[in-house]
């Protein structure tokens, strides 16, 4: 991977992150722009800086092992930063943020797909998340208005 493509990779996975949090942002949500940016562009970080080690690198099974460590490490710590913006409301029977979470856990996964697999499989799923989101949100709002008339 060269110096270019290390960078577009890294500039990517900012920049999709940052594209799900102005979504959470605009839907009032916690963990906005800023923060998912962070969590992409980290993600991403790391799985790259692995690639680099020329120790790693030229060892696949070692490689394999390293990139195993930061999938469960950046999942697990991205689990904990989701859950934190989970609220239960025992008296309501709600539950708020889950998908905000879910987008916190999505923009780390695509911050290492973004570093390690191929350009298409990142832009499928870059684009199957931002869909899901704005889509979902629509199909929320249609059933809400054909609840309310019946």
């Amino acid at each position: 991977m060269d110096q270019l493509d290390t960078a577009l990779r890294l500039l990517a996975a900012t920049a999709t992150g940052m594209v799900l949090g102005l979504n959470r942002d605009l839907e009032g949500k916690p963990l906005g722009a800023r923060t998912l940016g962070l969590v992409g562009m980290s993600s991403a970080l790391v799985a790259l800086a692995v690639t680099q080690i020329p120790e790693i690198a030229q060892h696949p099974d070692a490689l394999s092992r390293a990139i195993q460590g930061i999938v469960v490490g950046v999942l697990t710590g991205i689990g904990f930063l989701g859950s934190g913006v989970i609220l239960r409301y025992p008296d309501k029977g709600t539950v708020q943020n889950l998908t905000t979470a879910a987008a916190t856990w999505a923009t780390a996964a695509l911050g290492l797909t973004c570093a390690l697999a191929p350009w298409p499989l990142f832009l499928l799923g870059a684009a199957t998340t931002v869909a899901l989101l704005l889509i979902e949100h629509r199909f929320e709002q249609l059933f809400r208005k054909r609840k309310s008339k019946s």
